[in-house]
């Protein structure tokens, strides 16, 4: 999302030189899948956590150059938002401590940031959409300097030809407004799991990935409020996929695809993705390169393809496939954008423990969840969850209806634990990290469920001063780094 692209302007020839050279790469990259050039041996992990800047009094802080000039570490980037920065922790491998390694890197990093940022009146906050957000910050005025995302906000809106239109219904309010920018897709802050995968085991990862995304979201629900309302649960879901939404009505009734997409089956291989990225989505960036995807290749180097990861990289799967290249080894990962960020480096490892551990069970387990329960049933799983949070109902084969964390408790838990196993991590530090996942089903209480309650003894107030007094109280908690589930 982040890499960087100059300001320019594309012409019907861009666009045409453009998809003829993404069909080149996707040609070069079914090669490369036949002759098994991955490298697979020794699967790595990755986290990447999306950041809010607020100020002193809560309020949303559009200050991200300055904070990026002053904490000056290349683990941290620019983001949509001014109001937003995201860090890249190192990968590791999990056999080697790397749940303990992440904690420790994202502590360290996020410490030293906070006390520099804080000196440009810039504090860091996990939440999932800053609830202090207004509409005044919502404006084209907000994106942040890198050219990438204006230009991007333009070709969004060129294609769609008309303002970004915003509506989401909660259990008791609702949020109606538009947009002229894709600025409000800035709101939603995330975090990103990796996985490294050999590309005969990519479609089992992926696909589990997708059955268990809604599980995710019930339990780690972090984005009660958007502009003032309370809405959804992971209010973050349904304003990520209107917020980049090309598509005017009259193409939504006719079914074309939207950028922000669950899917629509379960796959085979890799090679799926990327051929459904190329034969539904115009390029959104259509900049072309130099390279000669098949010369390299023939010339034993490893292809960038640079033209089908950009491409790749503006349609926003909620599980994306990744190719990318390491020491001149190319490798594909699984990358799960489902979770909110937050609420505290310890919430966040214990999410990443959990996926991490589950989707190697379910993929690995010798008949696959996915073979048992259709496409379009985990795709309402993954809204019910994002919209109900801790209390979601979900479908699951075997069971029927159950409470997210009942399924979690009985069944998932043990599955995730049997899987860190098998990753190689120490007993000791599995059960710390399926702990804060236990209670936080024991108790009922995530970010979202916390966040609402204590704007409840608040409901007396002005709307924005409780969510000024709440998001502070979150943040003097959110620096204590105790699970969410135990806080006042």
């Amino acid at each position: 999302m982040g890499e960087e692209v100059e300001a320019q302007e594309f012409t019907r020839a861009d666009r045409t030189r453009h998809r003829e050279k993404v069909r080149r790469c996707l040609d070069v990259f079914a090669r490369m899948l036949r002759d098994a050039r991955f490298d697979t041996d020794d699967p790595m992990t990755g986290l990447e956590v999306e950041l809010n800047l607020i100020d002193d009094q809560g309020d949303p802080a559009l200050k991200n150059a300055e904070a990026l000039a002053v904490i000056a570490d290349p683990d941290f980037q620019t983001e949509l938002g001014q109001f937003n920065i995201e860090i890249n922790v190192p990968p590791a491998r999990l056999r080697e401590g790397g749940l303990g390694t992440f904690e420790a890197s994202l502590r360290r990093s996020l410490n030293d940031a906070e006390r520099k940022s804080a000196e440009v009146g810039a504090h860091l906050v996990m939440i999932g959409v800053l609830p202090t957000l207004a509409a005044g910050h919502m404006g084209i005025h907000s994106i942040s300097g890198n050219p990438r995302y204006r230009l991007l906000s333009e070709q969004i809106l060129d294609a769609r030809g008309e303002d970004i239109t915003i509506s989401i219904v909660g259990a008791t309010e609702r949020l109606d407004t538009t947009a002229d920018s894709i600025v409000p897709e800035a709101a939603c802050t995330s975090t990103q799991f990796h996985v490294q995968t050999a590309p005969d085991q990519f479609a089992a990862y992926w696909n589990a990935s997708q059955a268990i995304s809604a599980v995710q979201l019930a339990i780690g629900a972090n984005s009660p409020y958007l502009l003032g309302k309370e809405l959804w649960r992971e209010t973050r879901i349904p304003l990520f996929e209107q917020a980049t939404d090309t598509r005017s009505e009259e193409l939504k009734a006719q079914g074309v695809r939207p950028r922000v997409w669950f899917g629509e089956r379960w796959i085979t291989s890799v090679f799926d993705l990327f051929e459904e990225n190329v034969r539904y989505f115009p390029a959104l960036l259509p900049i072309t390169h130099d390279e000669d995807p098949l010369a390299v290749l023939e010339g034993g180097g490893t292809p960038n393809l640079s033209e089908l990861r950009l491409h790749n990289g503006t349609i926003y799967r909620w599980n994306r496939p990744v190719y990318d290249i390491a020491g001149g080894v190319p490798h594909l990962r699984v990358e799960n954008r489902v979770l909110a960020a937050g609420p505290t480096v310890a919430d966040t490892v214990a999410n990443a423990a959990f996926y991490f551990g589950l989707v190697r069970a379910l993929a690995e387990s010798q008949r696959p969840l996915w073979s048992q329960m259709s496409f379009s049933a985990a795709e309402e799983n993954f809204h019910v969850a994002a919209q109900q949070g801790i209390d979601a109902q979900i479908y699951w084969p075997g069971v029927g209806q159950v409470r997210a964390t009942e399924l979690v408790l009985r069944r998932l838990l043990p599955l995730a634990r049997h899987g860190l196993a098998d990753w190689g991590v120490p007993t000791a530090e599995a059960d710390r990290l399926m702990d804060i996942i236990e209670q936080r089903c024991l108790t009922g209480v995530n970010g979202a469920e916390w966040f609402v309650r204590r704007m409840g003894e608040r409901a007396d107030q002005d709307r924005y001063a409780a969510l000024r007094s709440t998001l502070l109280d979150y943040r003097e908690r959110m620096h204590t780094n105790e699970p969410v589930h135990t806080w006042d």
